[in-house]
């Protein structure tokens, strides 16, 4: 990595919203209800051990998760069993519990006692659908191959999903879709998909009256939750994680369902019902403040702010250099320009996920490996293609006859750079950067999928809570947002630019 880039982002730590002195625990959860409620648990359990704690709501999937846990990114997170087995350590052929237990401790992480309950996967459909074509089975699903099978993403691609469940079956359905799992109930609920994978506490399965299929071949594992947490909690925090393993036996399949629907359906916020929970069964008392939307919206527009200016001011002055250089030495013009575009052609999502990674040796300097970090050097490496592009298409543009009588007054490279070449430039490389700032304004939002926060993270909560309103309280800010830097750049163009030289829209 360039190391001007380095230097940044060790003179920007801390990143993301919540400057100032780090927590002593950090706890997860991923995106889907239970676990944003479960993390909520075990933040205010925590809380009330006297921890300075934090919870990362909706950080991501499991790797995402896992691997936070063990880098040290965060302290622990709520999972389930048969995710252990057959996800994170696929392939090992762990026996049970004891042998989940063992394989964990090898990672310097370890595990709670069952809270009670599982959530196993299943497979639902309608159930007029369900009636009408005889489907009381997963076995049942071999006869009508036409079928449209609508599964989250990460079942998709899981060790105990889609793949390995067709085998098992011997299903011969073909039109499988991936989405995120609260769109796959509307998709269902409408018509437009036949069969979805849920999870056996989703609330949504009584809410919209939903079939689920026998599993009659055994395919599913037990999937008990249970919290995982690095084991050195038990010596720096003993109190804290002494009292996150009070859930333990704590949670019936019921009630977590009870809990759920209260999150998802009646959309009272996670913190509440997590304390009253906490209230009902523990008789601890915790506080839940209720953030009301406007110091919210303020917070969010500080955090995505931070992520914009965070990576384009280094984008910037990467890609201006890069620009020149393509025009300076023609033979690296090509290699410079593909580099760039190759970049464009990474899905943003998987993007992310390697820059995780890849960011590993800087947690050295304190940098985290999720949240703002990877997501600053992916929307700096998303700006630099307009601007590279448009600084080597300025220059390029320069007429002959001028670039001629410069060299001619024998101006030095650096002065002709300086005084005529940029100027005239100047227009069509500003312009580059509008195009790049405006779309990383919007990619900035992909930034709440592993816990950067910004405007992304309404917009992600309002699709797990189905909720339009939240949707469109990231939504309209971001567009509002990406409107005022244009406007900005627009203005700075103004300044800098003599008149005769800006760029007019063709008529």
């Amino acid at each position: 990595m360039n190391p001007a880039i380095v230097s940044w982002l060790v003179a920007c730590v801390p990143f993301g919203a919540e400057a100032g002195e780090a927590p002593r625990v950090r706890f997860g959860s991923k995106t889907f209800t239970e676990s944003v409620v479960l993390g909520e648990l075990i933040t205010q359990l925590a809380r009330h051990a006297g921890g300075a704690v934090r919870h990362r709501a909706e950080l991501g999937g499991t790797q995402v998760l896992f691997n936070a846990l063990k880098n040290g990114d965060i302290d622990a997170y709520p999972e389930y069993t048969g995710t252990i087995n057959q996800e994170i350590f696929a392939g090992k052929n762990l026996a049970g519990t004891e042998d989940i237990r063992r394989e964990l401790g090898t990672y310097g992480i370890g595990m709670s006692d069952p809270l009670g309950f599982s959530n196993n996967y299943v497979l639902g459909m309608r159930k007029d659908r369900a009636a009408e074509l005889g489907v009381t089975t997963i076995s049942d699903l071999r006869d009508h191959p036409d079928l449209v099978l609508g599964f989250s993403n990460e079942f998709l691609n899981r060790g105990d999903g889609w793949p390995s469940l067709k085998r098992t079956y011997g299903l011969p359905q073909e039109d499988v879709r991936g989405m995120q799992h609260d769109i796959a109930y509307r998709g269902v609920d409408s018509g437009a998909i036949d069969v979805i994978d849920l999870y056996s506490t989703d609330p949504e399965i009584a809410y919209y009256d939903l079939a689920t299929l026998d599993d009659d071949r055994k395919h599913f594992p037990d999937y008990a939750a249970v919290i995982l947490y690095r084991a050195e909690l038990e010596s720096r925090t003993p109190e804290v994680i002494k009292k996150v393993k009070q859930l333990a036996g704590a949670l019936s399949e019921e009630r977590m369902i009870e809990l759920n629907k209260r999150a998802k359906i009646d959309r009272v916020p996670a913190g509440q019902v997590a304390s009253d929970f906490l209230a009902e069964r523990f008789d601890i008392q915790t506080e839940f403040t209720r953030t009301h939307w406007l110091p919210s919206l303020w917070r969010r527009t500080r955090e995505h702010l931070g992520l914009v200016i965070k990576s384009m001011v280094p984008a910037i002055l990467v890609a201006v250099p890069l620009g020149i250089l393509a025009v300076k030495m023609p033979r690296a013009a090509q290699g410079i320009l593909a580099a760039v575009g190759v970049i464009q052609t990474i899905p943003a999502l998987a993007l992310l996920v390697l820059l995780m990674t890849a960011l590993q040796p800087l947690r050295r300097f304190g940098i985290e490996t999720v949240g703002a970090p990877p997501a600053i050097v992916a929307l700096f490496m998303y700006s630099l293609l307009p601007i590279v592009r448009n600084t080597y298409t300025g220059l390029q543009g320069i007429p002959g006859p001028v670039a001629e009588s410069a060299a001619a007054l024998g101006l030095p490279f650096a002065a002709r750079l300086r005084l005529i070449e940029l100027p005239l430039a100047l227009p069509t490389i500003l312009a580059g950067i509008k195009t790049a700032v405006v779309i990383n304004v919007g990619f900035a939002t992909l930034g709440a999928l592993i816990g950067a926060g910004g405007y992304g993270q309404p917009i992600l909560t309002g699709i797990r809570l189905d909720d339009t309103g939240l949707i469109l309280q990231g939504a309209i800010p971001a567009a509002l947002l990406a409107l005022a830097m244009q406007a900005l750049f627009e203005l700075i163009e103004r300044v800098l630019v003599p008149k005769g030289l800006r760029l007019r829209p063709e008529r």
